[in-house]
């Protein structure tokens, strides 16, 4: 039946083939005729999905495990994990974790606790006194180039190897170590002294003899902390007592989740109810809570008074816990601590980021390997050249010295300075002002990234909630006809009162009212009910700024303050609930007042309507809708109101046939909707439920499940009143900006926790997806077979966007990791909705192992912090959702659309500069290596020093550095054109500023300048012999500063003056240095004399040897430029 689905069994069994093809019907027979296109193991029987999980894990890695580890897999790299793996064995042998415990923690008695728990005190830093120094250094000598020359400075304390000064060798070392660990020590510092202001808040503990000021790190558990108005919460505690009167507080949790609204939090009722502060320890009692997790979103425990008759036992959930790091919003909060320091939730939720290290600086490393190899090549051809004679070991190890300069040092100065300097210019920019470089190692990666992984809600959208639509089942209202709906609540809120107060209402008019027609009345009640719904149905709470007055004078008007106070403002734990209550509030609606037991609300006439709240059910990601019960006060009814996902929605409303097109409608128009329901319960089926949803939540196991079970009891059958439209309005240039990054070669990947249809049609409206584009939905998959049938299905489509959800991508990862991140890397943009924090981290890593290029991972919100540090790149915004993202992030802007500029211009001027900076550095090695090398043919093959002591430190430093280093000013193309033309970025994905083809024309421009300068001083100084330092020193300075101008492709003021101040400070410079102008330790009485360097002769072969070196280089770029231009050339001629 299936035989056009080609399947390749990972074993041969002809039986189990037959048994899986015949039992599954082929919905894609007609697209499956090609045989060649499939070429993915598949294991074909259901039983063998159930038996054989480990080969299908093996699959896509088997390719890479297959290789042999012999003794040249040791040497590769081999020994490297060998030594980590014992390395990790040690240190977990040593740390090995206390394992975490659920505990009963007895109120205001830290000293009943029956285990020791941690210290209450955070701890940021890396090192402490005695491993900074060790610590340090092992940052800096895994380094290949850096063990290098500590090993060559070692060797200078052997006399036999002694060549030159002490201070040649280890000044430029001493500098570098100096440099780093004073940075490493500021920041350490930094660290120390936050970690310090932060141990040494105070705060009151409550005892039996009154209260204590208690530093914050002293914190036990068990202790009665008292926490005031904006203060931050020390630990992680249960909250028992607020001053408030309604026994509830809100706290601002952006430090912890990123979320900027704020929570509501409920204090334990048995303890809240207590007349005074001091009756907390005239009572006995304790907490239950589970072991620390990771979980900031759950909880679950138990409060119990023990001397009461009977023993009163309260649940503790979620919104009777005050993790630490939140900040107390409003009123004074009384807690106790049940965790500390290492096992609060925002100490476990923090990871340790990674350091990161740019290609650019792997690509170096490998080529200074290759220079060392070269280094060892040389040294060896020497001393076979002079016959092996002697003790031809020593003389090896000196020739190894004396060409050392052959890896150069400075590189890694220059360049650490280089990126100093672009982290400078980045922040100064005017263009995409409040940018901050948080990672100064990695801006060249900024210009080599492939791959950007961004988040959607705040990044590419404003999370800024507009109401747009309100849908009935047959009528709709938009933007334009909300009057509508206002005239509709004002006459359905103004009938009852009218009657009422005007009770002369004459019977013929009473008459000519009920004639009217039927359905512009139901539509009215309508309307009337599902704007109600949406009043009533939400976790706002309106909060309002007091205003300056006389203290007397805000309670008479209290009532009054609620009408006219122009300083309302609405929190919730969704910016979606503040637009639905807004715009009630806009048609005349308006919520004045909320505790934790009543609602009020007021009419368009300015009556006020109270409701009892009696449950209330939360949103979650699992259930996807919010429940609330409540009794009108007026009339007794209780109503249950739910509103959530239409996914959630479809399944309890009752039939209709409308909901799920809208629905979509909806959804392609880019709007985010919500159905809203109810039902009426009458006073026994409420009690009913009460009693069964208490029971649920005393329950320790399976707590959750049981709650759920009895609330799903009542969701049946209820009237689906209205469908609402919300809009997430769009970054600003978010359209223009992707449609560079996507011309510049980039591919955008869309991560987001939003539902499906959203993600899909902001990925519409921002351009993510081009016009001409298909959009691919991978359709939902739970098993093997059916991953294997939509990924053929996937195959055959070209040039289209993926659009996955989070559970469909796990089930393809398991199976067919590989065979599917191939098919994605084509696509020309993929969209993965609701996606959790851990799987958008896990995506970024995906991509990092399996296609080898740079990702990118920007974000605004707690939850991409994972994603943006696993990233090569980490970019954050500083969003709503606080600044959680952008102190995590390597890079952090203001807005999405400076990406653009970001990367195009500052990644790509970065990432040339560097390359050319670094190639440059070991070119100025490279060159006076092969003069030496020269030098110590013509004398016999003698390890004998070209240039002593200074000349060598001031050849690296006072006389070639400003000029080099000024080549990080060096720009080939202006700003304004690489934006014009982002597809110049492609080339630099390329890598081929820094490759071994590059590197071997500088090696072979090195040899040949160094060839020439050598036997040039040696040909034209027949005569003044001892005078050839002197002759090929200058010349060569003259060559290095010629070469800095034959690099330099766009000339900037601050590299004239550079070139000039170095050719001054050598020419003042040959006044004092006299002495070093003799060839070897003894100078054969060769003094320079000021009168010889002004001879013309002097002047004249000088000139000629840099002429002869410099010369064929600048016509060779002349006639490339002419015959091959780059392709920035072409564009800005």
């Amino acid at each position: 039946m299936a035989d056009s689905i080609p399947l390749h069994p990972v074993r041969n069994t002809q039986k189990r083939v037959t048994y899986y093809t015949a039992g599954r019907p082929n919905r894609y027979q007609a697209e499956d005729e090609s045989p060649h296109l499939d070429e993915m193991p598949l294991m074909m029987s259901e039983e063998g999905f159930e038996n054989d999980e480990s080969d299908y894990h093996t699959l896509p890695r088997a390719r890479i495990s297959q290789r042999k580890r012999g003794l040249g897999w040791l040497l590769c790299g081999g020994w490297k994990l060998i030594c980590t793996g014992c390395c990790e064995w040690l240190a977990n042998i040593c740390r090995r974790k206390k394992e975490l415990k659920a505990r009963t923690v007895w109120l205001g008695c830290p000293e009943k606790c029956e285990e020791k728990y941690p210290r209450n005190a955070i701890k940021n830093q890396k090192y402490n006194i005695f491993t900074f120094i060790p610590g340090v250094l092992y940052q800096q000598f895994k380094f290949f180039l850096n063990l290098y020359f500590l090993v060559v400075a070692c060797s200078q304390f052997v006399p036999a190897l002694k060549i030159g000064y002490l201070y040649t060798y280890w000044a430029p070392l001493g500098f570098v170590l100096a440099v780093t660990m004073a940075r490493e020590a500021m920041d350490e510092f930094r660290r120390y002294q936050r970690d310090k202001e932060m141990n040494s808040q105070l705060y009151s503990k409550l005892t039996v003899r009154g209260k204590v000021q208690v530093k914050s790190s002293d914190i036990q558990v068990g202790d009665l902390i008292i926490v005031e108005k904006n203060q931050r919460i020390p630990a992680d505690m249960i909250f028992l007592r607020t001053s408030e009167k309604n026994g509830s507080c809100f706290i601002r949790t952006d430090q912890l989740d990123g979320e900027t609204d704020w929570k509501l939090k409920i204090a334990v009722g048995c303890t809240q109810r207590l007349p005074a502060l001091g009756d907390l320890f005239s009572i006995t009692s304790y907490v239950y809570a589970p072991k620390p997790q990771l979980d900031i979103h759950g909880f679950e425990g138990t409060f119990t008074r023990e001397d009461s008759d009977p023993s009163i036992r309260e649940s503790l959930s979620i919104e009777n816990t005050l993790w630490a790091s939140t900040v107390v919003a409003s009123g004074t909060v009384i807690g106790v601590v049940i965790y500390t320091g290492k096992e609060t939730r925002s100490v476990m939720n923090t990871s340790n980021p990674k350091n990161k290290v740019g290609l650019l600086d792997l690509e170096l490393n490998q080529l200074t390997k290759a220079l060392f190899l070269a280094l060892i090549a040389l040294s060896v051809v020497m001393v076979a050249l002079q016959g092996f004679v002697g003790p031809w070991y020593r003389n090896l190890f000196r020739f190894l010295l004396l060409f050392s300069y052959i890896i150069p040092i400075s590189l890694r100065v220059n360049l650490d300075m280089g990126k100093a300097a672009y982290g400078w210019m980045i922040m100064k920019d005017e263009n995409i002002p409040g940018t901050v470089v948080r990672t100064s190692t990695i801006p060249e990666e900024l210009g080599r990234l492939v791959y950007l992984l961004t988040d959607k809600t705040g990044t590419l959208t404003q999370n800024e909630m507009v109401f747009k639509r309100l849908h009935l089942g047959t009528v709709s209202y938009g933007t334009d006809t909300m009057d509508e709906i206002q005239s509709h609540i004002i006459n359905s809120y103004a009938q009852p009162c009218q009657s009422s107060v005007n009770s002369s209402v004459s019977a013929p008019s009473m008459k000519a009212q009920s004639s009217a027609p039927k359905v512009r009345k139901t539509v009215s009640s309508r309307i009337h009910e599902a704007v109600k719904a949406i009043a009533l149905c939400h976790n706002v709470t309106p909060v309002y700024e007091s205003r300056v007055g006389v203290t007397g004078e805000t309670e008479y008007a209290e009532a009054d303050q609620d009408f006219t106070d122009e300083n309302r403002t609405y929190q919730a734990s969704s910016p979606d609930e503040v637009a639905l209550v807004q715009w009630t509030e806009s048609i005349g609606l308006t919520l004045v007042n909320r505790d934790l037991t009543s609602m009020q609300l007021k009419t368009p006439g300015g009556q006020i309507l109270t409701y009892y709240v009696l449950q209330i059910f939360p949103f979650t990601s699992e259930s996807k809708r919010m429940g609330i019960i409540v009794r009108e006060e007026s009339t007794g009814d209780i109503t249950f109101y739910m509103k959530g996902a239409d996914v959630a929605m479809s399944s309890i409303v009752q039939y209709n046939d409308w909901l799920e097109e809208e629905c979509g409608n909806m959804a392609r128009e880019g709007l985010r909707t919500l159905v809203v329901a109810k039902k009426s319960l009458t006073e026994e089926h409420y009690q009913d439920f009460e009693n069964r949803y208490n029971q649920a939540k005393l329950s320790m196991h399976d707590r959750t499940l049981k709650v759920a079970a009895v609330v799903e009891s009542l969701e049946r059958e209820m009237e689906l009143l209205c469908l609402t439209g919300v809009e997430d309005q769009l970054q600003a240039d978010v359209r223009p900006t992707l449609e560079m990054l996507r011309n510049a070669g980039i591919k955008i990947w869309m991560l987001t926790g939003d539902k499906l249809e959203t993600a899909t049609c902001i990925a519409k409206s921002s351009h993510l997806v081009s016009r001409n584009q298909d959009v691919h939905i991978f359709r939902p998959v739970t098993n093997r077979g059916e991953a294997h049938l939509e990924l053929n299905s996937f195959r055959r489509k070209h040039d289209c966007t993926l659009v996955i959800s989070g559970d469909s991508l796990e089930v393809c990862l398991k199976y067919y990791e590989h065979e599917f991140v191939e098919l994605a890397c084509q696509c020309p943009a993929v969209v993965c909705c609701r996606c959790s924090p851990t799987q958008k981290a896990q995506i970024v890593k995906l991509l990092q192992q399996h296609t080898g290029k740079r990702t990118c991972a920007i974000g605004d919100g707690g939850n991409d912090v994972s994603m943006i540090q696993a990233a090569d790149c980490g970019i954050g915004i500083v969003g709503k959702e606080g600044k959680q993202a952008s102190l995590a992030a390597d890079f952090s802007i203001t807005q999405f659309k400076h990406i653009g500029r970001l990367l195009v211009v500052h990644g790509r001027n970065s990432y040339k500069r560097s390359a050319a900076l670094g190639q440059f550095v070991i070119h100025r090695g490279l060159i006076i290596s092969t003069m030496q090398a020269v030098f110590s043919s013509v004398f016999y093959f003698a390890s004998v020093p070209l240039y002593q002591g200074f000349l060598m430190v001031g050849y690296a430093t006072i006389y070639t550095m400003f000029p080099v280093f000024s080549l990080v000013l060096d720009q080939d193309v202006k700003p304004e054109t690489a934006l014009l033309y982002p597809e110049l970025y492609k080339d630099l994905t390329k890598g081929r500023s820094l490759s071994f083809k590059t590197f071997l024309i500088w090696v072979l421009i090195s040899i040949y300048q160094g060839g020439i300068l050598m036997y040039g001083a040696l040909l034209l100084f027949e005569s003044e012999f001892v005078h050839v330092v002197a002759i090929s020193f200058t010349a060569l300075i003259l060559t290095e500063l010629l070469m800095v101008a034959l690099t330099i492709r766009t000339w900037h003021w601050l590299m004239v003056v550079a070139e000039f101040l170095s050719l001054g400070c050598y020419v003042a410079s040959l006044a004092f240095l006299n002495e070093y102008f003799g060839i070897g330790r003894v100078s054969f009485g060769a003094f320079l004399d000021v009168r010889f360097i002004t001879t013309p002769a002097f002047l004249w072969k000088v000139s000629a040897i840099t002429v002869v070196s410099c010369l064929p280089l600048y016509i060779l770029k002349y006639l490339k430029r002419k015959l091959s231009p780059p392709s920035y050339s072409k564009l800005t001629s």
